[in-house]
């Protein structure tokens, strides 16, 4: 079963929260929605199972902060190329 997870890591939080967390279809339409509003999708789906069992709007694990680092800078150097 497909499983996504939005999250938001502003500044000054401690780490990224989830904003949104879904499974099958719902996990679908969550893709479909950040694509067709240009938010970064990335699939990962070992994180996608730990971060699912978080609530919304509580920080992520802090096993996954290296794992989710790797991403941020990933999607942070791919946003500075399209500038």
């Amino acid at each position: 079963m497909k499983k996504a997870v939005a999250l938001k890591y502003p500044e000054g939080a401690p780490s990224p929260f989830i904003t949104a967390s879904a499974r099958g279809e719902a996990a679908e339409r969550l893709v479909e929605i950040a694509n067709e509003q240009g938010i970064a999708v990335v699939e990962n789906a070992n994180l996608a199972d730990v971060l699912t069992l978080g609530e919304i709007g509580s920080y992520v694990p802090e096993e996954t902060w290296g794992v989710l680092a790797g991403i941020f800078a990933f999607v942070l150097k791919m946003q500075d190329k399209k500038r």
